[in-house]
């Protein structure tokens, strides 16, 4: 006998017979738990899918800006790269360095003072803010279902035991034919709601510490992109 289909066939005939006794309510519960968990995993795979490419867009970019020798050389061909933090701070930080070196004639100054260069810094800053909160949106779903669904299941638990124990009350007998299919069907809710939590918990636990790295990274690179700028356009009297 295969012993991993027998228990699968068991588990099966138990959720189905655990279902039929189930209260209307119950039952609304384990739905509404079915489409949070729905929602969990599309969260969990779109946000892996999205730090992924994230990651490995960084690290290709990361390697590139490094190898140039003037800070401005991959603005200055016009490059776009969709998907990668590191070139949304990089690109937003020469926009604003260009507006500040851009003289009254539209020629390119040489040099910018501190005030213009502390403006630089400021949008790096609020760029990387930006960032931030584009990768973590969507995380605050995996958190109400993480905090939410356990809550759930204990209500429709809470809610079908107390149906359970009324359904024994006006059969006037309470042996265990009688309690245990209600009881069976209350306890289904709170297995589901722990079936939503436990996966979303880890999930989110997950994608929460690579959002922290990334935004690390993100505050790295803006520093040593402000030191390169500084280094090639600030003026000699500015530097302290």
């Amino acid at each position: 006998m295969n012993i991993p289909l027998f228990f699968m066939a068991q588990t099966e005939m138990e959720l189905q017979y655990v279902w039929r006794q189930a209260t209307p309510e119950g039952k609304s519960i384990i739905v509404v738990l079915a489409i949070f968990s729905i929602f969990a995993w599309s969260i969990i795979a779109s946000k892996a899918m999205q730090m992924r490419r994230a990651r490995r867009m960084n690290r290709l970019f990361g390697a590139e800006f490094r190898t140039q020798i003037n800070v401005l050389s991959i603005h200055d061909r016009r490059i776009q790269v969709d998907g990668c933090p590191l070139f949304a701070t990089y690109q937003e930080g020469c926009i604003e360095l260009e507006a500040r070196l851009k003289a009254k004639d539209g020629e390119r100054r040489k040099q910018v003072s501190l005030k213009a260069m502390e403006h630089v810094k400021r949008t790096l800053e609020r760029t990387v803010a930006q960032e931030s909160l584009r990768l973590e949106s969507g995380l605050i779903l995996l958190a109400i279902a993480v905090s939410g669904a356990p809550f759930l299941g204990l209500l429709g638990t809470v809610w079908g035991v107390m149906s359970a124990f009324s359904h024994v009350a006006m059969q006037g007998t309470a042996d265990l034919p009688t309690l245990a299919p209600g009881v069976a069907a209350a306890l289904v809710t709170t297995v589901a709601g722990l079936l939503v939590a436990i996966p979303s918990m880890f999930g989110y636990n997950w994608l929460v510490h690579n959002l922290r790295v990334m935004t690390v990274e993100l505050d790295n690179f803006a520093q040593e992109l402000v030191s390169k700028m500084e280094v090639e356009y600030l003026k000699d009297d500015d530097v302290e």
